[in-house]
């Protein structure tokens, strides 16, 4: 079972840039689907974005054109790189993963089985 840890977060203006990262450890990292998720105070935990171990890339509309996730297998990395940031990405930015995800399910949270602890992201207007 693979461990997660997130970094990166931290405050930035409107229209700044943020690059996240997750570092896992134990498990074959390659084989695992790894997906971004956030979540608002008194909102649910939404979808960001995702990556497949072929480095198929999925992106929610919100975030689409100013965000790119990667990742580096033989750092055991994936990272999120947020370009434009606005006050509404304000959150708890977690990294998750699993290796059974299906690609019709990996925008949903519960089909990962490993999560970070987060990282808080504020965008300040």
């Amino acid at each position: 079972q693979v461990q997660l840890v997130e970094s990166g977060g931290g405050l930035v203006q409107d229209g700044g840039s943020l690059r996240l990262s997750c570092v896992a450890s134990g498990g074959t990292f390659r084989q695992y689907t790894i997906g971004w998720f956030r979540q608002a105070p008194g909102k649910e935990r939404e979808f960001v974005a995702a990556i497949r171990w072929n480095s198929h890339t999925y992106y929610a509309e919100s975030v689409k054109g100013r965000f790119t996730i990667s990742r580096d297998n033989a750092k055991n990395t994936v990272y999120l790189q947020m370009n434009s940031l606005k006050p509404d990405d304000t959150a708890l930015y977690y990294c998750a993963g699993d290796t059974g995800v299906i690609l019709s399910s990996i925008r949903m949270h519960r089909m990962y089985d490993t999560w970070g602890q987060g990282t808080q992201v504020t965008v300040s207007s």
